[in-house]
């Protein structure tokens, strides 16, 4: 029987009554442990909870518990833990029940389970008896010994347990207490005998013994255990060795371990799990508890197992957010279907929030991820402290075996060694790695053998071995007296006798005698081969050739020799079948092949004539067993040739090969080709890669004709079967009168162009076409795999021309393929076949599939048989062209070792069924919603998908798709298992084909579960993102949504081979790859202007960092269509690259490798917005193959780049929550501004990258936003553009990735001028850190007061923002007030905002109107900004015009706040001064420090800093003093003086200071002070150091006074190149540290601006910003020219004449350049 499925495991409940004894004391406290066991396994232990009133004396408890499927029961065990007085218990029977099928099994026991009765034991088991159980189980004594081994300090006191497995179960832990001989066990040489009573387990074939690993010295030498049923003859007794540490600190450190009978190579028969355990970062998640695991796999489950010793020793176990790994050595369970995993919640913190395990399995090649991501906690989720998990995949790794490696030391003097040692293997089948060899105890020491187990590769025969050491540690030379390596291997054994050792016989062929004596009594078993390697030498720097590596060779080594192969060639006996043509032939075998040979001697004077056998010699050094031969003709003569097959005999050793080949080799038949390779029938397709790639293609031509000549581009060599798809570019002429005049190239591949894949493999598909009427078909047939899991191949066409299609698919016909599809694993689930439909006559009758593979282990293949009988036809059946099938049998052929072929035929018994699926489709109710168009549908789940299906009939109405209809359709297919995401599509054919789908719902009939799918979104080619196909997934679908993914993995796998490119490119080091935080990186690239500037090629950029650390090969891969480098263009393009530190070099490069892809790069940005830094390179080259240097790659110096500081970024990481409620999703531009307590973020577009902000969504991405933190309060608005305008925000979540802050913003509103309660488009939320808000709501009651002078009322629209400590209001608009007619002469207007976020204190208003209306000039006299949490008012005099023809013609003014004058500084203040002294040797004084500050309005008087007598000035410390003093203003430097107590200086030293902090304590700003220097003694005053303040951070408070007027100066300059003038209106922005200016239109009377060449000046008043940061100019791109090339912006403040220079050299051009009319620029130092 074949399983193609995994299950998950399925419970029966049963009922279980336990009768507690009617003798005094039976009844019990303790908890009861209970475990069953049935002919088909075993259950897991289960706690019988004791309640008060349970198992009392003479009671009878009953219980309902849950079983797996055990088959019939065989035996229960049940136990207690306690071993105190009190806790004996009698039992007096059990028995269970199925309450289905009230099958009922009875279990006596009348026995105690007490530590003080019967023999002390508190376990029993019990066999099963009852109807249905004909002869009970018997119970059995079994006596062990352990022998400790007489070795210092191996003795133990830790608990010791053991459990013994045998064919028939095993008998579960047992803590070896009661000691039959010795009072205090365990110890240093004891022999110590217990009594273990179980059911009989059968041969007993493992003994699994360890101990709990507690107590101080608990290491434990156990020598070996010996296991006899009580009763037996001494010699029945099965020994099992061991010889081996339990001990954590001593050999590989485990304190468990599984024995095995005594045999040769101990160690091989465990399989090796590596378990990989991560602990959730989680606060609290770390535990103390003990963790144990248990494996259930297909042959078996192991027991549970403690982890308590790690390989990777980090110190603590199971600690937040790291990875625990453990070994665990175990009998062979086979395919891991799920674990247990699970603590023993003790500790003091035992809870444990256990992220994922995986699990490697190198002897299976298998990779397990097992996610949990939850508590295993008594308080918290479910309260669960162990769970039961499945993998989410199993990933195929590359196979190790085990090798058992012996290094015997030689018994001379100063043998040993301590230096690590190392070896590698060879053998017929590759190579190993070079492992290292060694354990946790002391190895190679004088005279000593150590044993190792180590997984590597099957590396087959072996032929030589090297082994080293490194040459460490005290006395490194070390004698190597001889190495043996032991691994298990199949062979066939003789069945009586048990050999233990086998020789390694010749594989080929047994001797002959060996035949006759073993008469045909054999079976296949698995056996020891070991290879003995001699050594006897030294290997040290100081003995004999002073070597410290050697090779080996083994004992019985014998060298190749001289072979002569018969080569037998048939040629078909067919018409046309003969050929005059040359032929040629290649063998290859396991050691290399013969070369191409002609094959020209036949027994024949016509060879390869019309079914005649063609007999050859050859002779070459012997190959081995053959693998291949390739065979190919010249095209000659009479050339088609119908080769039927080739037989070779190997004469050395008799053996013949058969290589069938069934096919033509000729230009004009079968695929056109004239050379075949072949594999011989028993290795059926066992494509062997061991031929090296080719790493070169030559390509020719013959020059006949007019025209011969030809420019080649480049030739692309897809190997699926290698998984590369090779490029080899060429881009020149093969023309005798072109070029160079060859007509032959050799071309090699291009490295950076290679693109690796999954390799693909060889499916043999045969179909069968019925003998019914009109069964064939001329239409083009395809066919789809699929294996399990939803793993499929793609879509395949079977025939590559119409020729073919016209051959093949006759009826009645039988037509082979044999194509290179993924491969998709052991088992195909089902397969999809169908056809275009096209042709004459298109219908087909297919009566079944055959699809053959190859055995991934030993010879043979396995064909699937897929039965169909169906029509695929539109005319007949159900009109479908497409068919599902399933497997109904699997044959396999296995070649035996004697040459037959075994043929074993298996029925699939749980193959898929068919489920039919309904699928109601529901259009949206909205104008224009319906579509005519074809629609598509494919339904994807966790087993796989349906493939494309057309909607065609609809059950429900015959005209489909109409505005607020349902239709339903059917879909057969075969069972997919969960249902998880659909994709839609429609052809947007016929007219009105643009269609809103508002849902779609799958129900899978068979299993009655319905699939949501809320849609919601038009697909069209006018509307939202003008796509006509689209996924959805399933409602409350929590997986990867991403579509990037496949991107991210071409990456990947391209990534891969980058990082050995860059390996190969640079001899110097290997590369240090990546290792280390990733941080993103923003590059702009320019391309000249030049013919040919332009390229296609893929660019990369390398970062690259001190120490030869860089980043990987960064692709700048163009977007939104984009198909070149054009020339004249800029891109950007934003990489996550590797922190590499310091920048040193950027290197830029591009992967074209023809004389065409050449490049001119004009200008490299590379900005760094994690460092607020940003390089500009004027490149100004070619990156060309025939340009410049040659080069296609360039490495740029950083110290040639003009550095300018940007503002410093923080990545946060977004998550926005969209609302569950009808048509949530949103298509909408989405704004956000972000405030914080150190700024803000001017506003920035949310992406919406296809399928973000939709209904039920969260969508998580990376934003960078300005170093502002702590964030206060965050505006989101929409423009409401797009088809779905509304959208309902939930709420927005920002995690600061560097500091992982979390920030909540809840809304749980529409967006929306039609929608909800607020019909706004924009609305500001505040931050929620921990569940308290940085901000609150507040009222702000706005009055406006118009000046008493003539015409100073206004009919314009005025409005206005606030700005203050929390940010700004937005632009509130003055509407709504008391008077009617607002802002008329002298009067006051009083405006109302409620429920808005309080700024806190307040620094400035904005004020302007839009100059509409009659008279729009305005003069106002001051604004009042109430607020009403604070219940403070805070004044504006303002006291100008706004107006175009007053004053200075502003209509925008900003007026600071009055009320800071009132803190009018008085000339005293207080200074804090906090004074770090060095933390290094001497740096501390006992004497006096005295200080100076330099202010910009003056300078201070000295302040004596005495050292009193509580010590100040002590290394590594900070003291703070304060003192008044005038004030000085901004503090720019310091003196400090280092002053004597007494008058003199006794003897030189020195005080070395680190840094001073000054606080004025007015206005609280700071200033720091770095000086780390060490300033000298003196007696007097005239000896002091100076500095300079480092850096300054201003107050708030300190911010508001400096809001003073300025007007500032603004030069544009306009560059002087063609085009260059615009007639757009521009605007600017000035951003500095006091604020931002707003956007102010740059305007003049009669002037015509922004001409070429020309400088234009204006002066704009506003409040002063301090030191600018940036600005941002742009235009709205009016006029009939508004393309801009901006040169420079100079901008100077008035008040203090500081100028500012910002360089641009950029065009503001929709058509030129980056198409964009902004540039934000940054101050040029």
């Amino acid at each position: 029987m074949v399983s193609l499925r995994q299950k998950r495991q399925k419970k029966h409940p049963w009922s279980l009554w336990i009768w507690t004894s009617d003798i005094p004391g039976a009844g019990t406290d303790a908890s009861i442990l209970l475990q069953i066991y049935g002919e088909k396994g075993k259950s897991d232990e289960m706690r019988l909870d004791n309640k008060t009133d349970n198992f009392e004396q003479g009671q009878l408890d009953k219980f309902m518990i849950e079983l797996p499927d055990l088959g019939k029961l065989t035996k229960l065990r049940i136990w207690h833990e306690k071993r105190n007085p009190f806790a004996g218990w009698h039992l007096s029977r059990m028995s269970i029940m199925k309450t289905l099928t009230k099958e009922t099994y009875k279990f006596p026991s009348e026995r105690w389970l007490d530590a003080n009765e019967d023999d002390n034991e508190v376990v029993r088991e019990l066999p099963a008896t009852g109807d249905l159980i004909s002869e009970p189980l018997t119970l059995i004594k079994y006596r062990i010994t352990v022998y400790t081994g007489n070795v210092s300090g191996g003795g133990t006191d830790a608990h010791v347990f053991l459990c013994l497995i045998g064919d028939q179960g095993d008998t579960g832990e047992r803590t070896l207490i009661n000691c039959k001989n010795n009072v205090n066990k365990f110890e240093k040489g004891n022999a110590d005998e217990f009594i273990i009573e179980a059911v009989s387990i059968g041969q007993v074939r493992r003994v699994r013994i360890g101990h709990d690993g507690r107590g101080g010295g608990c290491g434990w030498f156990v020598d070996k255990v010996i296991v006899r049923e009580e009763g037996q003859a001494e010699s029945q007794a099965v020994e099992f060795p061991c010889n081996r540490w339990f001990d954590r600190n001593e050999d590989d450190g485990q304190i468990v371990r599984e024995l095995v009978p005594l045999a040769d190579g101990q160690r091989l028969y465990n399989v090796s799990y590596h378990i990989a355990v991560k602990t959730g970062n989680v606060s609290g998640g770390s535990s103390d508890s003990k963790v144990f695991v248990k494996f259930y796999g297909e042959k078996g489950d192991t027991s549970r197992m403690m982890l308590v010793v790690s390989d990777n020793n980090l110190r603590n176990y199971f600690e937040a957010g790291r990875v625990d790994v453990f070994t665990v050595d175990t009998a062979d369970i086979g395919q891991i279907n799920r674990l247990l995993i699970g603590h023993t919640n003790e500790g003091m913190r035992a809870g444990w929030f256990l992220d994922s395990v995986q699990i490697m399995v190198p002897n299976h090649g298998k990779h397990y991820m097992f996610p949990s991501h939850r508590w295993l906690c008594r308080d918290e989720a479910d309260g669960k402290t162990e769970v039961e998990i499945y993998p989410s995949e199993i990933l195929d790794v590359e196979q190790l075996i085990n090798y058992e490696i012996t290094v015997l030391t030689g018994d001379v003097f100063a043998g040993g060694t301590n230096a690590n040692v190392f070896i590698q293997i060879y053998g017929d089948q590759g190579k190993t790695e070079v492992l290292q060899i060694g354990s946790r105890s002391n190895n190679y020491e004088r005279g000593a053998t150590d044993i190792f187990k180590i997984e590597a590769k099957d590396v087959g025969k072996i032929f030589k071995i090297r082994i080293s050491h490194d040459d460490s540690g005290i006395g490194a030379g070390w004698y190597l007296d001889r190495v043996e390596i032991k691994r298990l291997i199949m062979a066939m054994v003789p069945k009586e006798k048990k050999e233990d050792k086998k020789k390694k016989k010749n594989k080929k062929k047994k001797s002959e005698e060996d035949e006759d004596e073993e008469g045909g009594e054999e079976e296949m078993r698995e056996v020891i081969l070991t290879y003995l390697f001699p050594c006897d030498r030294w290997l040290a720097s100081d003995e004999e050739d002073g070597e410290m590596v050697v090779e080996l060779l083994p004992e019985d080594n014998e060298e190749l020799e001289e072979n002569t192969y018969e080569v037998h060639i048939f040629t078909e006996n067919m018409m046309g079948a003969g050929s005059d043509a040359n032929v040629f032939i290649n063998i290859y075998g396991e050691n290399g092949d013969t070369g191409e040979r002609p094959l020209r001697k036949s027994n024949h004077l016509n060879k390869f004539e019309r079914g005649q056998e063609d007999t050859f010699s050859i002779t070459a050094v012997e190959l081995g067993p053959l693998k291949k031969l390739r065979i190919r003709h010249d095209n000659s003569h009479q050339s088609a040739w119908y080769l039927d097959r080739v037989e070779i005999v190997d004469t050395k050793d008799d053996t013949t090969y058969y290589f069938p080949c069934n096919r033509w080799l000729a230009v004009d038949e079968d695929d056109g080709q004239i050379a075949r390779e072949l594999v011989p029938v028993d290795e059926a397709f066992m494509r062997k890669d061991e031929d090296e790639e080719e790493s070169g293609a030559t390509l020719g031509l013959e020059q006949k004709g007019g025209s011969a000549g030809w420019f080649l581009d480049w030739v692309e060599i897809d190997a699926p079967s290698q998984g590369q798809r090779l490029r080899f570019p060429c881009g020149r002429w093969l023309d005798k009168g072109e070029d160079d005049g060859a007509v032959v190239r050799d071309l090699y591949p291009a490295e950076l162009q290679t693109e690796l894949y999954t390799p693909f493999v060889p499916y043999e598909i045969t179909t069968f076409t019925s003998d019914v009427f009109a069964a064939g078909t001329d239409a083009d047939v395809f066919i789809v795999l699929y294996g399990q899991k939803g793993l499929c191949t793609q879509q395949k066409y079977l025939c590559v021309n119409k020729r073919e299609r016209r051959m093949y698919f006759e009826r009645s016909a039988e037509d082979m393929f044999i194509v290179e599809l993924e491969d998709i694993g052991d088992v195909i689930e089902k397969i999809r076949i169908g056809h275009d439909n096209q042709g004459t006559n298109p219908g087909w009758h297919l009566d079944r599939v055959e699809i053959r593979r190859l055995l991934r282990k030993g010879k043979g293949s396995e064909t699937t048989i897929f039965p169909c009988e169906r029509w695929l036809a539109k005319s007949e059946d159900d009109g479908e062209t497409v068919r599902e099938l399933v497997p109904s049998e699997i044959i396999t052929e296995k070649l035996l070792r004697d040459g037959t072929l075994k043929l074993n035929e298996i029925e699939v018994e749980d193959a898929l069924e068919t489920h039919t699926y309904k699928v109601s489709v529901r259009t949206g109710d909205m104008n224009g919603a319906g579509t005519d168009a074809n629609v598509f549908l494919t339904i994807y789940g966790d087993l796989g998908d349906t493939g494309e299906r057309k909607l065609s009939k609809s059950e429900s109405s015959s005209n489909k798709f109409e505005r607020g209809a349902v239709d339903k359709f059917s879909i057969e297919a075969v069972d997919l298992g969960q249902v998880y995401k659909i994709r839609i599509r429609h052809d947007d054919s016929l007219a009105g084909a643009d269609w809103y789908l508002d849902q779609v719902e799958v129900v899978d009939v068979d299993t009655e579960e319905v699939y949501m799918f809320l849609c919601e979104r038009w697909l069209s080619t006018k509307k939202e993102d003008k796509r006509i196909e689209r996924t959805f997934f399933v409602k409350g679908y929590e997986g990867e949504r991403n579509p990037q993914n496949a991107k991210k993995n071409m990456q990947n796998s391209k990534a891969g081979l980058d990082s050995n490119m860059n390996k190969k490119k640079k001899k110097k080091k290997a590369v240090i790859m990546e290792e280390g935080p990733m941080i993103p990186y923003h590059f702009t690239v320019s391309t000249g202007d030049d013919r040919d500037a332009s390229t296609t090629s893929r660019v990369y950029i390398i970062i690259m960092g001190p120490n030869d650390l860089e980043t990987e090969r960064l692709w700048l891969d163009l977007t939104d269509g984009k198909t070149c480098f054009a020339a004249g263009g800029m891109e950007h393009f934003m990489c996550y690259g590797l922190d590499v530190g310091e920048i040193k070099r950027v290197e830029l490069g591009h992967n074209g490798a023809t004389p065409e892809s050449c490049w001119l790069v004009d200008q490299l940005s590379v900005a760094v917005p994690t460092k607020g830094i940003q390089y500009n390179f004027l490149c100004k080259c070619w990156l060309a193959k025939d340009r410049g240097d040659g080069l296609t790659a360039r490495v740029f110096n950083i110290l040639d780049a003009t550095t300018i500081s940007i503002i410093r970024k923080v990545v946060y990481e977004v998550t926005v929550v969209t609302g569950d409620t009808q048509n949530a999703g949103t298509d909408t531009n989405i704004f956000i501004s972000v405030f914080g307590a150190n700024g803000s973020m001017e506003e920035m577009l949310l992406a919406k990258h296809e399928d973000r902000f939709e209904r039920g969504q969260e969508d998580t991405f990376n934003l960078e936003i300005d170093d502002i933190a702590p964030l206060k309060k965050l505006r989101v608005r929409i423009d409401g553009t797009g088809s779905r305008p509304d959208w309902f925000l939930d709420k927005i979540i920002m995690r600061n990735l560097s500091t992982e802050e979390v920030y909540v913003f809840t809304y749980e509103e529409w967006l929306s001028k039609t929608k909800g309660p607020k019909r706004t488009k924009v609305c500001e939320l505040p931050a929620v850190v921990e569940d308290e808000e940085m901000v609150e709501k507040t009222t702000y009651s706005i009055q406006v007061k118009t000046s008493d002078i003539a015409a100073a009322g206004t009919d314009a629209n005025v409005f206005l923002i606030v700005f203050g400590e929390n940010g700004d209001t937005g632009t509130l608009a003055l509407r709504e007030c008391s008077n009617r007619n607002k802002f008329e002469h002298n009067q006051v207007d009083v405006f109302r905002f409620g429920d808005i976020l309080s700024l806190g204190e307040l620094s400035k208003v904005r004020v302007w109107h839009d100059n509409k209306g009659p008279a729009p000039g305005w003069h106002l006299e001051y604004v009042d900004v109430k607020d009403d949490l604070l219940d403070q008012t805070f004044r504006f005099p303002c006291d100008r015009w706004l107006a175009k023809s007053e004053d200075d013609g502003q209509i925008m003014r900003e007026l600071a706040c009055a009320n800071n004058d009132i803190l009018d500084l008085s000339d005293k203040t207080k200074y804090e001064f906090e004074i770090t002294t060095a933390n290094s040797e001497d740096a501390e004084t006992k004497e006096n420090v005295w200080i100076i500050l330099e202010g910009k309005k003056g300078r201070s008087k000295e302040f004596m800093m005495e050292n009193s007598k509580k010590k100040k000035f002590l290394r590594g410390a900070t003291d703070s003093f304060e003192f008044s003093s005038k004030n000085v203003g901004e503090i720019v430097g310091i003196c400090l003086g280092h002053i004597t107590k007494e008058k003199k200086v006794k003897n030189e030293s020195f005080w070395h200071v680190q840094e001073v902090v000054i606080t004025e304590k007015e206005l609280r700003n700071k200033f720091y002070f770095t000086c780390d220097a060490r300033i000298p003694l003196a007696a007097k005053k005239d000896e002091f150091m100076t500095f300079e303040c480092t850096k300054t951070v201003e107050s708030f408070a300190s911010k508001v006074r400096s809001l003073v007027p300025v007007k500032y100066e603004i030069i544009i300059i306009t560059g002087d190149v063609n085009d260059a003038a615009t007639d757009a209106n521009v605007f600017i922005t000035l951003y500095g540290v006091n604020g931002d200016s707003g956007k102010r239109a740059l305007k003049g009377k009669y002037r015509n601006l922004f001409e070429r060449g020309r400088t234009d000046r204006f002066l704009l008043e506003m409040l002063d910003l301090g030191e600018l940061l940036r600005i941002k100019v742009e235009h709205d791109d009016n006029g009939t020219s508004s393309g801009w090339y901006l040169e420079c912006v100079e901008v100077t403040n008035t008040a203090n004449w500081v100028t500012t220079v910002f360089v641009c050299g950029k065009w503001l051009d929709r058509n030129k350049a980056d198409g964009q009319t902004h540039r934000v620029l940054y101050p040029k130092y």
